[in-house]
């Protein structure tokens, strides 16, 4: 029978604070999803179990132990019910980009998974937000650069197929309209000689094309003179950094105003020190440490991840030959995994000490939990 997805998260940005009332309820230290049915847990004394010390002590490990994926990422998982578990999956955000997660789950089967994103501070982390499960997509704008693990872990005793996509975009509109805008000097490029260096992208188009608001926020500057010749400053609502439109031929806002995103700033031209070079926008990006490339807040081209096999993930796995681990020691031939996830680069797996390991399609083969069991001499039975 073909499968039917169904999403169940929300669309929503993390580092500053939109109207969603689920990011709402984060921040003003409400129970998170999670937290709200460990709750429940310890009003039925399940908190005291084994089991739900278990489930407890699962949610923790996966923080504290993640499986590093690179982003664009896709996975398609399943949690066994032998025994409770989470995942925890990190990455790492360039600066400037908004990182949007699609996760969805089979609508056969009534489980509910409990999604929380991190940040990594140091030796610690913090928590970012949680996900109502009854929404279907979210995103995060990475106004600076860090890691980030994201959660997910279902109820006790439910179980059932999910599928979860990663992808990456730009975090601002691109400040030029029009097909014909290219950007052409990046940033970081030789000025004067090797003296200084391009603090800044530019983006070229014929003369007159309108630049626009990159995002929603106030016009903090409108000057004239110098290298930037006829210039605008933008500071996005809720950023804690400022835009910088440099060379254009005309200004069309003035200091105070407040525009939407895609509203005319002024036109692209070539004053200041680009009177000899053809049109084109200096689009800057400045926070109170100074510059910084502006190019991952505008890059159009969206990354996304590809399709990944067709993999079973209700069963289990036995490794066909000796698999060796990155600290020296090896897995002998036999072994049985618990797969987590498929992904392009094959499965996230549970071995026997409770690690994580991704191992290839070629170096498993899929068993039943009854041979599962012969082989370990240990229950894994499936709950009901």
């Amino acid at each position: 029978m073909k499968r039917i997805i169904a999403p169940f998260l929300l669309l929503i940005s993390v580092v500053s604070l939109s109207c969603n009332s689920s990011i709402k309820k984060v921040f003003r230290g409400e129970r998170t999803p999670h937290e709200a049915y460990a709750d429940k847990l310890d009003d039925k004394d399940l908190d005291k179990t084994p089991l739900g010390r278990a489930w407890l002590a699962a949610s923790e490990n996966a923080v504290q132990y993640p499986h590093t994926i690179q982003i664009p990422y896709r996975q398609h998982g399943y949690f066994h019910t032998d025994k409770p578990r989470a995942l925890g999956l990190q990455f790492t955000a360039k600066q400037g980009e908004r990182i949007s997660f699609h996760l969805s789950k089979e609508t056969r089967t009534n489980f509910v998974i409990y999604a929380d994103l991190y940040k990594l501070n140091g030796s610690g982390t913090s928590h970012i937000m949680s996900i109502d499960t009854l929404q279907s997509e979210f995103s995060i704008d990475a106004d600076e650069a860090g890691t980030y693990v994201l959660r997910l872990q279902p109820e006790l005793f439910r179980t059932g197929e999910y599928s979860l996509s990663i992808s990456t975009g730009p975090s601002l509109l691109f400040p030029v309209s029009g097909s014909k805008a290219k950007a052409g000097s990046f940033w970081g490029a030789n000025r004067d000689g090797g003296r200084r260096s391009h603090e800044g992208v530019d983006i070229f188009a014929p003369k007159g094309t309108p630049a626009v608001a990159a995002a929603d926020g106030y016009i903090t500057g409108v000057k004239e003179g110098g290298i930037g010749g006829k210039t605008v400053w933008l500071r996005p609502a809720g950023k804690p950094y400022t835009l910088y439109y440099a060379h254009l031929d005309k200004q069309s806002v003035q200091e105070g105003q407040y525009v939407n995103k895609g509203d005319v700033v002024g036109t692209v031209g070539n004053t200041g020190n680009a009177a000899s070079t053809p049109a084109h926008l200096h689009f800057g990006i400045y926070t109170y440490g100074g510059a910084i490339d502006p190019w991952p807040f505008v890059n159009k081209a969206l990354k996304t991840a590809p399709s990944i096999a067709q993999k079973k993930t209700d069963a289990y796995l036995k490794l066909t030959k000796v698999f060796k681990l990155d600290n020296g020691t090896s897995l002998q031939a036999n072994t049985v995994l618990v797969p987590l996830a498929v992904t392009a680069n094959g499965y996230i797996t549970e071995f026997p000490e409770g690690r994580l390991l991704q191992v290839p399609f070629a170096s498993v083969k899929t068993v039943t939990a009854d041979a599962a069991v012969a082989q370990t001499g240990t229950s894994i039975k499936e709950k009901s």
